[in-house]
């Protein structure tokens, strides 16, 4: 039976020529600063991103980390939405390990975060608050519906750091589908920001890592990090190579998710019971709820018998549900799964 992955972008697995660049990467010890395909990698990030430095690192998690342990010291204080990955699934580890506290400000459906909300969460200097140090936005939004955020909020966000003498990180996990949902370059969202952090294991399909991007400064004490979290991973050419391959075969192609996310959207509308999120998809996810006065289940239920069909989703919540499109999702794969909703709902 083929399976049909829709639970998450990073499912996807690498290329023949991912695999064949593996192979025959030239590798040396990173630790040392050696390995010239992570340097290679880690520069052409930071060239797409318009930033003077890169550092690869094995997750997006640990990218994060990194920045927000670069930015604050103890104590400090991290504004952020209270739906941001951050906040939600990187196991409170700017609290746990690194000692900063987390300000959470509502996220509007879009992704956003009201103005007045991060302008009333900036403390005063009064020796009872934490010191306000970082803002961060997430971009694609994940847990907002893969809603991409423009350049218009991001730059008014951006005044108010400046204001405040704030600085300002993005994870930027999807950055490369918010540029092509939006129609701008990558480079253009990220201008504003201090640091960003990109996946390259999503969509764009390599099997390992992440990119943390800033100034030269910033990339400096970011290392320095990355050997306390335990990043240092000496050959890592092997992996650096299929980043390479990604960032240059694959940003451009995330359109074609996008399409396919809108196939299956307009497909699973049709379904009796199945309530797709208004204006999804933007990007390639999929937000869904099931009406449970026309269905005799909830989500895992319904995830349960998809599976037995050869049809795999995320379950959310108790009636809700997540579909992501990506490289190995074509419009068969979008067929296949629309049968599949149709037979079991």
């Amino acid at each position: 039976m083929e399976i049909v992955d829709l639970r998450s972008d990073t499912v996807t697995q690498p290329t023949p020529e991912m695999r064949a660049a593996m192979a025959q990467a030239e590798v040396g010890d990173d630790v040392y600063g050696e390995d010239p395909t992570v340097n290679r990698l880690q520069q052409m990030a930071a060239e797409m991103l318009g930033k003077e430095a890169g550092l690869f690192v094995p997750s997006g998690t640990m990218g994060n980390l990194s920045a927000v342990l670069a930015h604050c010291g103890r104590g400090d204080e991290v504004i952020l939405g209270h739906l941001s990955h951050t906040f939600v699934y990187e196991c409170g580890g700017i609290s746990s390990l690194g000692s900063v506290h987390s300000h959470q400000i509502r996220n509007q459906p879009d992704g956003t975060m009201a103005l007045d909300d991060i302008q009333e969460a900036v403390r005063s200097d009064d020796e009872h608050f934490p010191v306000s140090r970082l803002i961060i936005l997430e971009n694609t939004h994940n847990r907002c519906g893969g809603v991409s955020i423009d350049k218009e909020y991001i730059g008014q966000v951006a005044s108010l750091a400046r204001e405040y003498n704030l600085k300002l990180h993005l994870d930027g996990a999807r950055i490369f589908n918010a540029a092509a949902a939006l129609g701008v370059s990558a480079r253009d969202l990220a201008a504003p920001f201090d640091s960003v952090t990109f996946c390259l294991s999503k969509g764009l399909c390599a099997p390992v890592g992440s990119i943390l991007c800033g100034s030269n400064e910033f990339i400096y004490q970011a290392h320095r990090v990355r050997k306390q979290l335990g990043g240092g991973m000496r050959q890592a050419g092997i992996l650096a190579a299929a980043g390479i391959v990604a960032l240059e075969s694959m940003v451009d192609r995330l359109v074609e998710d996008h399409i396919r996310a809108k196939m299956l959207g307009a497909g699973l509308k049709e379904i009796p019971g199945i309530l797709v999120d208004p204006g999804s998809p933007s990007s390639n996810m999929i937000y869904l709820n099931l009406d449970r006065d026309i269905l005799p289940m909830d989500a895992a239920q319904a995830a349960n018998l998809l599976d037995e069909a050869g049809v795999k989703v995320g379950v959310t919540s108790q009636n809700r549900m997540r579909l992501v499109t990506h490289y190995w999702i074509g419009e068969s794969e979008v067929d296949i799964a629309l049968n599949a909703f149709r037979t079991v709902l």
